[in-house]
């Protein structure tokens, strides 16, 4: 099941949960997922990866497995290596999250476009 909330923004990255959970358990673990991806920052840029759009596709299996599809804003993002680590640590850290795992994807090539309202006044680009 895809929860989306009414006004979507160009950062929300698509989000799988199984329909076999209540929806109220569903709200908090989306609620919760999304929470601790915004803990997650690259050191080079006062935003967080929510934020900045590099979060493509959250899954949650139906024992509480979470697979994420991220991107960074370059191949060539000095922690690119450390990343994924930081953001399987930080969505483990959810109640009820059983494991995380990360794998970075370039397609669709990210743009400044995926970067939230918070975003763009964090980094002042109007």
């Amino acid at each position: 099941m895809t929860t989306e909330t009414d006004v979507l923004s160009p950062n929300r990255p698509d989000i799988e949960i199984p329909s076999a959970l209540p929806p109220e358990e569903i709200d908090r673990l989306t609620s919760d997922i999304i929470a601790a991806l915004k803990t997650v920052y690259d050191p080079e840029i006062p935003a967080d990866i929510y934020e900045l759009g590099l979060i493509y596709k959250v899954d949650v299996d139906d024992d509480r497995n979470v697979l994420i599809d991220m991107t960074l804003t370059a191949p060539g993002c000095p922690v690119a290596g450390e990343m994924p680590g930081w953001v399987e640590n930080a969505v483990t850290t959810v109640p009820g999250v059983q494991s995380a795992k990360v794998t970075m994807v370039f397609d669709p090539p990210w743009d400044q476009s995926r970067m939230s309202d918070e975003a763009r006044v964090a980094l002042d680009m109007w």
